[in-house]
């Protein structure tokens, strides 16, 4: 069983720059056309203030940027062979644009069980927050254990 007195364990912050090329890169690969998310005359003529990022984007930049200490394989020590990603979530406050630095840190929000015990469950919430200290988007996966 995993220690919930890990509930509320937190990563140190780390920081990234939305760069415009990683941005297009992702709209490729993921078949993204509408050309606002690249282009920053498309943004434009959209009225848009700058080049915004798709909605699942964040969770790209988290991947980027990976915190020095893992919550869940380093500090819990959860066996990856035995965990799965069960769900993801994302709640965003303010766009995150091309230019902006995002400045991350993860908690570990909740851990529960079901079925007696045979399945575990990580709640792990990622806040994302500009250099102007705003809240772009609030990040919630939940890692799904086997014991």
């Amino acid at each position: 069983m995993i220690d919930h007195s890990h509930i509320g364990a937190e990563t140190e912050e780390v920081s990234i720059l939305v760069e415009q090329s990683q941005l297009k890169l992702f709209c490729q690969a993921t078949g993204e056309t509408n050309a606002v998310f690249w282009d920053a005359e498309a943004a434009r003529a959209a009225g848009l203030d700058g080049v915004p990022t798709p909605p699942t984007y964040a969770q790209t930049l988290l991947n980027l940027s990976p915190f020095p200490t893992n919550l869940v394989l380093d500090v819990m020590q959860v066996d990856l062979a035995r965990m799965l990603h069960g769900e993801q979530a994302f709640e965003h406050h303010h766009p995150i644009r091309v230019g902006d630095t995002l400045r991350l840190k993860q908690r570990v929000a909740d851990i529960y069980d079901k079925k007696g015990g045979a399945l575990e469950f990580i709640v792990l919430e990622t806040v994302a927050r500009n250099q102007d200290d705003v809240l772009c988007c609030t990040l919630k996966s939940v890692a799904v254990v086997r014991n």
